[in-house]
Parts: C-alpha cells; structure tokens; sequence
C-alpha cells in the first residue's frame, strides 16, 4: 500500500450501553455506586445482581419453560485494572459483610456452650464405656441402654460465613455440609479463583462438574477420606468473579470451559473503560438509595430460609410465572431458537443462546423475589425487564466470542508474518509453502490461506 503496512489490530465492536432501566428494584442503588464511582454501569450492575441472587436463591425456585429452575445466578465481568471493580462491589456487599461478622459473633458463643455440652457427652460416654469393658451380659446390656439413652453426639453450630473467595471443591463442599445451604463464590480478583488449585489440570474437571450441579441446583456429591461419599442436596451458589481481559480471554479459549458447559452459565460483560473520562465535578451521591439497599438486604438475610434443620437441606417453594410473563418468554425462547440455526446471529453461541430464556427467567425470580420474598408469581412487567437483561448478556457473550476468534486470526497472521520475514527468502509466497514450510499452527490450508488474507488486508503482502 502506498502508506506501507498497517499495523495487525483486533478489531472488536464496543459493547451496548447497559439497559440500567431493566433492573428494577436494584436500579436505584446500582446508579448510586456509578455516581459515586464513575465506573462503567456494568459493574456495579453485576455485582448487584449477583448479591441479590445470594440473598433470595435459599427461598424459591422460578419456573421456567423446561419446570422449575434454582435462582443462583452466575456472573463473569471483565474490566482491566483501575476500572474500580472493588469500589463497585464494596458498597453493595457492605450490608452483607456486616451480617457474616455479627452472625461470627453470635457463634463465638454458641462454640463455647457447645464445647461443654460436648465435653459432658462424651465424658459420660466415656463412663459409660469403662464400666461396659469391666462388666459381662447384664452390664454390657444395661450400658446398650445407656448409650442409646444418651443419645447422638452434639452437633457443632453451623459455620454463618455466607461468602467465600478462593475455595477448592473440597473446601467449598465442606462449607456446605457444616454451614450455610445458600452460599456466594464473590471475587474481585477472580483470576486467582480461575488460576488457583481448585481450576488446575487436576482439579479442574471435578470443580467444573460441582459448580455445573450447583446452578442447576442438583445435589453435590462430596468424597472424603475415611467415611467414603456423601451427597448434599438443596444447596445452592450464586458466582461472581471480577477478572482481567488476559485472565478472561484465556478462560474463554479453554475448551473445557466451553464443553462442559460451564462458560455458558455466566452472564457475562466487558464494558466499554471508564478510565480518563471520570472527573470529581461529576460525581454525585445517593445516600437514601444505598440505604435502602443496605436495609433491604439486611432483611432477607435475617429472614430463615425453608429448610430441613437436620440436613440443613433447603426446601424453597416454587415461584409461578404470571400468564402474561409465560407467554413473553416462550416467544423470546422462540426468537433465539430461530437465531441459532446455521448461518443464523447467533450459530457461534448455541451452548449460551440455549440457556438466554431460563437466564431471563432466574433473573426475573431474583428481581420479583427482591421486591417481595413472599411474592407467589413473577409478574408480566417483571419478565419484561429480565428478557432486556437477559438480551445485553446474550449481546456480550456473542461480541465477545467473536473477539476470542478475531485474536485467535490475528495472532495466527503474526506468527506468519514474523516467520516470512525471519525465514523466508523468497519475494514470493504460496499457500502450499505455508501449509508445507510454515509455522505449525498454519499447516492446514483454510489456516494458511486465513492468514495470508490477514495479512494481504494490512498491506503486508500484495
């Protein structure tokens, strides 16, 4: 070209602005975070989102067009450094952080009267046992009795921690046999979740499989050493991991991310950067709205959650769908069926598209719920507002997924351009020599040809 070679750039579409006016009863406070933070609206919308699946999952299942569905939501932001993913997530976990340290409180002394109840249990255990071993029949038969009249041992009390940050499977499993049936996996640094033990080579299938159980909200099966398997049922997770293009990117790219079905399950947005436009002049704030949050959340957490006290097994109602919100999500699943056929918008996302109805449908469970615990249907307006949601997220994950395969092109016509001109001596190329000569990852002729097209496109070949 006569301006020489252009630089080989990733050209991806910006996102849409995010539909705040969708969210409801989380608007408010969401557009109070952003006025305080300047940060994209996205963010603080995630993490509203993802608090407010935690708090209400424990209550209901929502209905959905394939029966009744669990309330977790997953989410997955992407937002590089500096973007305020912690000044957005801190305000709207504020209520709930207080609650885990007072409810600590509370079980700092529950652990004491329970360790000297324990105490007393097993030291009459104890006699119980010494006086068997020196007796026969009679008193072996009369300590039987005593023993069944003692009855089981004390069970400790629950642990309250309602959050975790960088679990392993067993440690997330254990958390759900000896606390809470309703958890939330909250990271503002998620590539430590995704890069850590639990989503190592070794790892990695078990942790996708449990996490795939728990949005489904199937029982979770837990191994241990000693006492073989145990089965969890009723518990339930809502996700929410805040990562780094480069952490993201990569966890997208990774086939079993996408083939177990787990990459699917997010609700997931890169926001357009914030960074350079967030002046101190502009910033403004809400104090009633994060109030009302605060309190709102302050509510549902101390409200019981329906459950079996032995199991600690949560047993939630079933929340209905209103006639008119039946009907505005059989015709939005329509419309995306039609959208994945080959050729269709959305035929490079089916696994994502094929989830967009029962996502609407959580999220409208969760926004209804929020509103009203008590609540027995999800209304038409309601459904409305989630379908919108739901619609941005399909948006994202499908710009998205082209952009993985935008970089996947333009880093296979930069292994070819440095390889022509590194080792290339000819002022001439064919695609045979690629396929025969070139870099590995070109040996392939619809690859070869693909990269010469790049690279043609950028001026650096003619």
């Amino acid at each position: 070209t006569p301006e020489g070679p252009q630089p080989l750039v990733r050209d991806i579409a910006p996102g849409a602005a995010y539909p705040v006016h969708a969210l409801g009863p989380l608007r408010a406070a969401v557009e109070a975070v952003q006025g305080i933070t300047q940060a994209p609206l996205a963010i603080p919308a995630q993490s509203a989102l993802a608090v407010a699946s935690l708090a209400v999952q424990g209550f209901a299942d929502v209905d959905t067009l394939g029966g009744p569905r669990a309330l977790s939501l997953y989410a997955l932001t992407i937002a590089r450094s500096g973007e305020r993913k912690s000044a957005c997530d801190a305000p709207l976990m504020a209520a709930l952080r207080n609650h885990e340290k007072e409810q600590a409180t509370a079980q700092r002394d529950a652990m004491e009267s329970w360790r000297n109840a324990h105490a007393l249990w097993k030291g009459e255990r104890d006699r119980i046992l010494a006086d068997a071993r020196k007796g026969k029949g009679e008193k072996r038969t009369a300590a039987q009795a005593d023993l069944e009249a003692l009855g089981p041992e004390p069970s400790a009390p629950p642990s309250t921690d309602r959050t975790v940050s960088e679990p392993t499977f067993e440690g997330l499993t254990k958390l759900f046999a000896t606390g809470q049936p309703s958890l939330g996996l909250f990271s503002d640094e998620g590539g430590q979740f995704l890069g850590g033990h639990a989503m190592n080579s070794e790892n990695r299938q078990k942790t996708l499989a449990a996490l795939n159980d728990l949005w489904q909200g199937n029982p979770i099966r837990r191994t241990r050493a000693g006492d073989g398997h145990a089965t969890l049922f009723g518990r339930r997770l809502a996700l929410h991991l805040m990562v780094q293009p480069t952490v993201a990117r990569a966890f997208m790219a990774d086939p079993m991310a996408a083939d177990t079905g787990f990459l699917p399950r997010f609700l997931m947005c890169e926001p357009p950067s914030a960074i350079g436009t967030r002046m101190q002049a502009n910033a403004r704030r809400d104090d009633m709205a994060m109030q009302g949050f605060a309190a709102r959340l302050r509510d549902i957490l101390e409200t019981s959650m329906p459950m079996e006290l032995e199991t600690r097994e949560l047993q939630p109602r079933t929340l209905g769908l209103a006639p008119d919100a039946n009907i505005l999500l059989a015709n939005f699943s329509d419309a995306i069926e039609v959208a994945q056929a080959p050729g269709g918008d959305l035929a490079h996302i089916t696994g994502t598209a094929s989830k967009a109805a029962e996502q609407a449908a959580r999220i409208a469970g969760v926004l209804t719920l929020w509103a009203d615990l008590n609540a027995v249907a999800v209304k038409g307006e309601t459904m409305a507002d989630a379908i919108t949601l739901a619609q941005f997220y399909l948006s994202e994950a499908s710009r998205l997924a082209s952009a993985a395969t935008i970089s996947a092109e333009i880093d296979k016509a930069e292994m070819l351009r440095k390889w022509l001109l590194e080792s290339w001596p000819h002022p001439d190329v064919m695609a045979r020599d690629v396929v025969q000569l070139g870099p590995n990852a070109l040996r392939e002729t619809p690859k070869a040809r693909a990269a010469l097209g790049v690279l043609e496109k950028h001026g650096w070949l003619v």
